[in-house]
Formats: C-alpha cells, structure tokens, sequence
C-alpha cells in the first residue's frame, strides 16, 4: 500500500482527533456555565440570552463534528482511488493536455461542492432557522450557488490554466511566477471584491442616516481616514447576524455597515464599531496580512516546487499517471496536514490585531461606547460568553468578549472618555 498515503491519513485523523477533543471540551465548558450569566454582564444580557447563547456554541460545535469526519473521509477517498478514478475517467474524453488538468482540478473542487452542500442545506435551514438567524431563502440559497459557481468558473479556469502552463514552461522556477502572480492577487482582490463580485450578492447604498453619516464622517476626519464613501449592505436578506467591515485600498476603500447592526445599535455604538475598523486601518493590520501571507505562501509553493518535480511523489500516493495538475493536487493534500501547524500562530496575530483596534476605538471615542457595541454584539449574535479556554487558544481569531471588555475596562483612565489624539498612521 502507498506509504505516503498511510502517513498522509494518519495525519489528517490526528488533526480530526484534535478537533473532535478541543469541540468536546467547548461544548463540555460552556454547558457547565450555561445557567450562569457572567457577573461583568449582569443586567446587560438575561439569562435567557445567556442560555441561547450556550445552546446555538454546543449546536454548531457538535455539527461541527459531522464537517470534520466528513472532510477526513473525503481526504481518505482521494488517496485511496479517487484520484486515479478521477483522473482516469476524464483521460477517457479528454486528450493529454493542459485542459485536462484544468478539467481534474475542476472536477475535485465539484465533488467538494456536492460533499458540502447538505451541509450547507442543514446549516442554513436547520441550525441557524432553530435559533432564528436564517433569513435566506431557498430561492436565494439557489441563486447564490449558481452566481458563486459562476464567478468561481470564470476565475479560477484562466488561473488553474496559467498556473499549469508556468509549471510546463518554467520548469524549476515555476513557483516562483506562480507566487508572483498570487501576490498580484491578494493586492487586487479587495478591490476586485468590492467592485464587482459582491454587488452581485448584496445591494450597497449609501448611509441614509444623515446624523449618523456626519457623526462617522467626523470620526474620519480626525482619524485622517479618507474612503469612497459609506454604505449599508443589506444582510439581513440572509442572516440576522451583524458586523462591519471596511475593504479596498487607496481611494477605494469604502466602509460598510450591515443593516442588522444598525438596526439594533445606537449612534455611539455603530461610532465605536467603525473606530474599531479605523484601528486595523492605522495599524495596517491588511497590509501586513498580506504581507504574512506572501511570505507563507512564498515558501509552501517552493516547497510545492521541488516535490512536485520529484519522481517518487506520485507513486507514493499509488497514482498510476503523470501530470502536473496531480503533483500539484497531492501537494495541496500534503498542505492541509501542515497548515493546521501554524492556525494557532495566525490566530495569535489575530487576537493581538483586534486589541490593538479596540485601543484604538477607546482613543477616539471612549471605552464606554466599545464595551457597548461589544455586548450587544454578543448578544445579538448569539455568542458565548463562556468559551473554553483551551479551545479558544487555538481556534478563536478574536479575543473572547469578556477578555475583550475587561481590557477596555483595564486600559481605561480618568478622562479618557474625552477625544484621544488619533495615532498617527
């Protein structure tokens, strides 16, 4: 039997038994608290809330269970035939060629679609209906996969394309152009995003409130902030979920508020959330992610580079053909066991980046408003205010809410609930 496909499986169970362990304990923590509300929060969030809160954290840990073990059993039925099934299958219609591995690559990324698309189905109808946050219909679900599928098509073809016909052309160095061109994209896929694939999903207006709009654009100003504008999305077409987020670069950035957000969150409250965006903007928290990710992805397509080229690569996974689109396929597989290595590292940067944002929110407009904000958020989205804190080491990108506010709490001093001099960028 292909020894790397053995070692390959054993690796991906041990992260699945890792996962499985860290989602017991967080659902074993939080229903040990479920009936208590944390004292920082009483009056703030009720029981009832709290309880929700405990029960929708153990409902989408335990289905969370289901994705991994699926995903593990996906892994396992690619290294064990599957590949070859594939790849055989679309030889029998398909002359060697590039386009034939375009059509593998293609082929993988569908049978990954229909695998995860009754989870979607349960996620969406099921879990997030129960605790009354799906708002999407199945006529929306349907037009998003069809508008997703179609976007993906017309991206990733010309792309798996180009990247196949540099690995032919190239040789030796072809990851070298590969990452170039990769780097090329993470400057330009904000502003992509922005202009043209997310209208697809979502309608952006300007902000209709004309106090609101003024009292942000203030904030802008002293923060030195310039952007293309300000906009609502609307997100409660499909969730009740809310947050913000500002994206692009250069004059292009444009802030956006989700309408459930404003909808549930005061004038100072929505102030503070956009101060917490200005604070990853002046802390360039964007730049040096992309900065990390070239770096990252630098050194996995080198690494991709000599393997792919290595003889023995593709009879150690027991693949009875020769194409760059397998080697390169396999090293995506060998990438999804090493990458887990370095999750807690970027979630640590993460936490560290959503402190510094928060700082920066308490300067500009006070604790008090970003505390707020805080726990409405928890609140209206359902969050746990009693993670395991294990499991939140490793996993979680933010900071738990409670660490969060008692940070602001801590930081805050006599005074500072008057305007701070913004930092300079």
């Amino acid at each position: 039997m292909p020894f790397l496909s053995i070692g390959f499986i054993i690796a991906a169970s041990v992260w699945a038994a890792l996962s499985l362990y860290l989602s017991m304990r967080q659902v074993s923590y939080v229903l040990a608290r479920r009936d208590a509300v944390p004292a920082d929060f009483a009056g703030a969030i009720s029981q009832e809330e709290h309880r929700k809160a405990a029960d929708y954290t153990v409902a989408r840990e335990r289905f969370s269970r289901y994705e991994t073990l699926i995903e593990l059993a996906l892994s396992a039925a690619w290294v064990f035939g599957g590949i070859n099934l594939l790849y055989g299958s679309l030889a029998s219609v398909l002359s060697p060629s590039l386009w034939l591995g375009v059509a593998f690559f293609i082929g993988t990324m569908a049978v990954g679609a229909i695998v995860s698309l009754p989870l979607d189905l349960y996620k969406t109808f099921v879990l997030e209906q129960k605790f009354g946050f799906n708002r999407t219909t199945l006529q929306t679900f349907a037009a998003d996969r069809v508008k997703g599928a179609v976007i993906f098509l017309a991206v990733a073809v010309p792309l798996l394309f180009a990247a196949l016909f540099v690995m032919r052309a190239f040789a030796g160095l072809w990851w070298l152009w590969v990452w170039l061109g990769l780097v090329v994209l993470m400057v330009a896929a904000p502003t992509v995003y922005v202009r043209l694939i997310a209208p697809r999903f979502n309608q952006f207006a300007p902000l209709a409130d004309e106090a609101l709009r003024l009292r942000i654009e203030r904030l802008l100003n002293r923060c030195g902030f310039r952007s293309s504008g300000l906009f609502t999305m609307d997100a409660s077409k499909r969730s009740a979920h809310g947050n913000a987020f500002f994206i692009g670069f250069g004059a292009a950035k444009r802030i956006v508020l989700f309408d459930t957000l404003l909808s549930h969150s005061t004038p100072e409250e929505v102030e503070a959330v956009v101060a917490h965006e200005l604070g990853h903007f002046k802390h360039r928290h964007v730049l040096y992610s992309i900065v990390r990710s070239a770096i990252v992805t630098f050194a996995a397509l080198a690494a991709f580079g000599w393997l792919a080229k290595q003889p023995w690569l593709l009879p150690a996974f027991g693949i009875g053909y020769k194409d760059d689109a397998l080697a390169l396929f396999v090293c995506t597989l060998l990438a999804s066991v090493v990458g887990p290595l370095a999750a807690p590292v970027g979630n640590w940067i993460s936490r560290r980046n959503e402190f510094q944002a928060d700082d920066y929110a308490r300067q500009n407009v006070g604790a008090g408003p970003m505390v707020s904000a805080l726990t409405k958020l928890a609140r209206d989205n359902a969050s746990t205010l009693t993670p395991d804190p294990v499991y939140a080491l490793v996993n979680y990108s933010h900071p738990p809410v409670p660490i969060r506010i008692r940070h602001l709490r801590r930081a805050e001093t006599p005074g500072s609930g008057k305007m701070a001099a913004p930092i300079s960028a």
